[in-house]
C-alpha cells in the first residue's frame, strides 16, 4: 500500500468513525477523485490534516458532505418515466386510496415534491404518507425550505407552475400544501434500518455510486421493505438485471414490483 493509500485509508477510518458513514461502500476510484481534488483545493497537503480541519470546521465538513453525496436533481427528472408512473404504476397502487411512499436519497426535495404533486394534482382523494430521507443535512433544509432556481423546474408542467408554485425575483417557491405532504428525515442507506410496509420507494441515480456488494445489500433491504406488490422505482442508470433474487419483478423499464 502506498503513503498516500495509507493516507486515504486513515481519513476513511475515522469518518467513519465521526459520522457513520462508510467510504469504502462507495466505488472507490470516484470517491478518491472526488475528495482528493476537494483536500487539494482546500490547501491541505494530506488527508490527516483535512480530517483535523473538518472536525473543527463545520463549513469545510458540510461541504464535504456535499461532495459526497452530490445533490444533482430536478423536478419530473426523465419525465417520460414519471409519466407512467402517473398513468400505470400509481392507479394499481392506489386501488386502496392510500400510499405509504419513501423518496430515499432525496436531495433538495424535488422527487418527494413531484411525487406529492401528482397525487395532489391527479388522485387528491388518495391519503398520502410520504417520507424523504438523505443523509445531508444541508441538503435536507434546502428541501425542507421549498425555494428552487429555474433550472430545477425546466420539466415541471405549466399547470402545476402556476398552480403549486409562487415566483418572485427568479426563484420558486413551492406552495405549503405540497411542502406540508412530505416528512424530511436523515438517513443513511448503507447503515440505517429501514421502515416497512411501503407501498411505493423511489430510489433513483444514487446506486450509481455503491459498490456492487452495496448494491446487492441495498436492493434487497429495499425489497424486504416493500409490501407484497409495492413497487421499487430506479433511474434510468440503475436497472436491475436478475430482480428476481430480490423477489421483485419487472413491469415497465426501471419499475419493479415486490412479487407476492
Amino acid at each position: 500500500m502506498t503513503a498516500f493509500d495509507q493516507d486515504y485509508q486513515f481519513f476513511v477510518s475515522n469518518f467513519r468513525k465521526k459520522t457513520g458513514i462508510d467510504l469504502n461502500l462507495y466505488k472507490e476510484q470516484q470517491m478518491k477523485r472526488r475528495l482528493n481534488s476537494l483536500r487539494m483545493k482546500r490547501g491541505f497537503s494530506n488527508f490527516r490534516e483535512y480530517f483535523k480541519a473538518i472536525e473543527t470546521d463545520e463549513t469545510l465538513y458540510l461541504e464535504l458532505l456535499d461532495r459526497i453525496t452530490i445533490n444533482v436533481s430536478e423536478f419530473f427528472r426523465n419525465r417520460p418515466r414519471w409519466k407512467v408512473l402517473e398513468e400505470k404504476i400509481l392507479p394499481y397502487l392506489l386501488q386502496t386510496k392510500t400510499l405509504k411512499a419513501w423518496s430515499a436519497a432525496c436531495s433538495t426535495g424535488e422527487e418527494p415534491y413531484t411525487l406529492a404533486m401528482i397525487i395532489n394534482k391527479k388522485y387528491p382523494s388518495t391519503r398520502l404518507d410520504l417520507l424523504a430521507t438523505d443523509i445531508d443535512e444541508g441538503a435536507l433544509r434546502k428541501a425542507k425550505e421549498g425555494i428552487y432556481h429555474e433550472r430545477s423546474i425546466q420539466e415541471v408542467p405549466k399547470e402545476y407552475i402556476h398552480t403549486y408554485f409562487t415566483v418572485n425575483q427568479d426563484l420558486y417557491y413551492i406552495s405549503d400544501r405540497i411542502k406540508n405532504q412530505v416528512k424530511f428525515k436523515k438517513h443513511n442507506l448503507l447503515s440505517d434500518s429501514f421502515d416497512d410496509n411501503y407501498d411505493l420507494i423511489i430510489c433513483r441515480n444514487v446506486m450509481i455510486y455503491f459498490t456492487e456488494e452495496a448494491k446487492h445489500q441495498l436492493y434487497q433491504k429495499f425489497s424486504d421493505s416493500l409490501r407484497s406488490g409495492g413497487i421499487l422505482f430506479v433511474g434510468s442508470t440503475e436497472q436491475i438485471f436478475n430482480p428476481v433474487q430480490y423477489q421483485l419483478e419487472p413491469v415497465e423499464t426501471f419499475f419493479y414490483r415486490k412479487m407476492r
